[in-house]
């Protein structure tokens, strides 16, 4: 692509680097570039932003190992109850 020297695979790497804020100057011009002429990277990039902002919403909690034990028998208990 001469200047820009960039494809869809490196496009789809810049989109991921600019995500975590680990993009040059550089990097953001030339993705930028990019995704004015590609559609499938310009799709890419928008699933990754709603992606990365439906993530940042959502509280995750741990369970412990005995605690996931409990969930899976009361969960295969309800799925024999229905058939």
């Amino acid at each position: 692509m001469g200047l820009f020297n960039i494809n869809c695979n490196s496009g789809k790497l810049l989109c991921d680097k600019n995500q975590y804020k680990e993009t040059s100057l550089w990097e953001k011009i030339k993705l930028n570039f990019y995704l004015v002429i590609c559609s499938e990277c310009r799709s890419y990039t928008s699933k990754n932003v709603k992606l990365t902002k439906t993530l940042k919403k959502k509280q995750f909690i741990n369970v412990s190992a005995s605690e996931k034990d409990v969930l899976k028998q009361r969960l295969q208990e309800q799925l024999n109850a229905q058939k």
